[in-house]
């Protein structure tokens, strides 16, 4: 069977050296690469920074296949499988605001952090509101499933196995939509990679929390799940992991001085065949 990855840059900013690593893994890993635009945060989105990452993956030499896969053009996608959990009764709405959730956990569950931050403590879940964030029953997700688990072939190697009781108390009931834009990361990213037939995730080990998560969606939408590589994180000298807003590591910076595509390969510790 081929082997498919993809790389899912967000066109807020320019890409740094952490997402040419990424990138490089990805193409690396799979007899097909393919690439999406996760530009579901249409506020902070820009056509600009779009085209400078087609202009920096193809300045690095990879090739995709085409036509390029848009979140944007995917909300129906999404609220189908919404609808799905709906309906189902895994979901209810929430109205906490960020201040509501933290004088919710001045105590005893303080400190708490999961994969979004501090782990819901269900002010909402019984309160029945019509409107707000949606977001998912973990308690009644995991009823349903049992347990869930996924095999890691990156930084953790081997089969990860979830309970009830371990993601009800680290991760919790997280969001599927957010009021503004009608879905989560979570939510389109485990529609995505099943429409596109991903069979290896590949990504920064940052992102490894959050994996267990998107194998309950799979497991609760009937969607296959896919091997998962979390790959090491480009940092800088401090040791801090590299962001957009990380400007002077540039790729476009870099370009404009002189550098080639094998010195960025060198930069991020890459051999020309080597997959990091």
């Amino acid at each position: 069977m081929a082997r498919v990855t993809r790389f899912a840059p967000s066109p807020t900013g320019p890409l740094h050296l952490g997402h040419a690593y990424a990138a490089l893994v990805a193409a690396a890993r799979g007899d097909r690469f393919l690439l999406r635009i996760e530009d579901i945060d249409c506020a902070r989105s820009r056509p600009e920074w779009e085209a400078a990452i087609f202009d920096d993956l193809a300045w690095l030499g990879l090739a995709w296949e085409t036509p390029v896969m848009r979140q944007s053009d995917r909300l129906p996608a999404y609220q189908a499988a919404l609808a799905q959990l709906q309906a189902e009764g895994l979901t209810y709405h929430c109205t906490c605001t960020r201040g509501d959730i933290r004088a919710a956990l001045s105590a005893p569950q303080e400190g708490v952090i999961g994969p979004d931050g501090p782990v819901y403590p269900g002010t909402c879940r019984d309160k029945g509101h019509a409107t707000g964030a949606v977001r998912m029953n973990m308690g009644a997700a995991m009823a349903r499933l049992g347990a869930v688990a996924f095999t890691e072939t990156g930084t953790r190697p081997g089969l990860w196995r979830y309970d009830a009781q371990t993601l009800c108390r680290d991760v919790g009931d997280v969001v599927l939509a957010r009021r503004d834009i009608g879905t989560s990361y979570h939510l389109a990213v485990v529609v995505d990679d099943a429409a596109q037939g991903i069979t290896e995730v590949t990504r920064g080990e940052d992102l490894f929390g959050a994996t267990a998560i998107h194998v309950v969606l799979q497991g609760l939408l009937g969607l296959p799940t896919p091997l998962y590589h979390h790959h090491r994180l480009i940092r800088d000298a401090a040791g801090k992991r590299l962001a957009k807003r990380d400007d002077a590591r540039a790729l476009s910076k870099y370009r404009a001085e002189g550098a080639t595509p094998a010195d960025i390969r060198r930069m991020v510790g890459l051999t020309s065949a080597g997959t990091g």
